[in-house]
């Protein structure tokens, strides 16, 4: 029965992976000066922002180039980041978060709102 399983594979004889119809990841290519070692490259994923510091093989910090650090300064764009209060400004109006800070204040005076319970906002 076990020879009948194996039948027609050459295992050993020849790799299952194949890298035929494989799309590789599109590439950039950036640069990194070492003070001892001097200049090398490291490939990245196009997408990726490479960082600032990487460790060479000699074991000293290297620093990505000036060139590299340029374009990669145009590419980047700052946006500003959200916080709590300009996520609850965007779902609501200030008339109905003053509404529903009196309800909740009137609540809490009366002695109504409990610990642990979530409340609408």
């Amino acid at each position: 029965m076990a020879e009948r399983a194996l039948r027609g594979t050459s295992i050993g004889s020849k790799s299952l992976e194949c890298e035929d119809g494989v799309v590789f990841a599109k590439r950039k290519s950036v640069a990194y000066r070492c003070p001892e070692c001097g200049e090398f490259q490291i490939a990245f994923a196009a997408e990726a922002t490479p960082p600032a510091t990487w460790e060479c093989r000699c074991g000293n910090t290297a620093e990505i180039t000036d060139d590299t650090r340029e374009v990669q300064e145009e590419t980047k764009q700052a946006k500003p980041q959200r916080t709590h209060w300009d996520m609850l400004i965007e779902r609501r109006k200030p008339e109905e978060l003053e509404a529903l800070l009196e309800e909740q204040l009137k609540l809490q005076r009366e002695g109504r709102l409990t610990d642990g319970v979530h409340y609408r906002f």
